[in-house]
């Protein structure tokens, strides 16, 4: 089992800056890859972007050059990142951590709670 609590969404202006951290706790030796999902109202969920055990990252096309994804490991918490700068009133919705975990039975993707973006024009 893997835990997973996100923090730092909020209220910002187009332009502005957000930084949203997650941090991973439980069976962390067995996740592969983590990464940042979004949903707006009536959309489907998204991939923003992923970063794998080996640090490859990947980003959606809509965020590259203003989203960063950076993960640091600790003894027993894996922390997640994703800087946002010159947000934009369309990166507004919930944000969700995700981790894709292995073990030798299977492959599981867990969820966090979500945090709320909201970017104002």
């Amino acid at each position: 089992q893997v835990q997973l609590v996100e923090s730092g969404g909020g209220l910002v202006q187009a332009g502005g800056s957000l930084r949203l951290s997650c941090a991973a706790s439980g069976s962390i030796f067995s996740i592969r890859a983590m990464g940042w999902y979004r949903q707006a109202p009536g959309k489907q969920r998204e991939l923003v972007a992923l970063i794998t055990s080996g640090g490859s990252t990947n980003y959606a096309d809509s965020v590259k050059g203003r989203f960063t994804i950076s993960r640091d490991n600790a003894k027993n918490t894996v922390y997640l990142q994703m800087q946002m700068n010159s947000l934009k009133p369309e990166d507004t919705a919930v944000y969700y951590c995700n981790a894709v975990a292995e073990t030798v039975l299977r492959t599981v993707g867990y969820w966090g709670q979500g945090t709320q973006v909201t970017v104002s024009s």
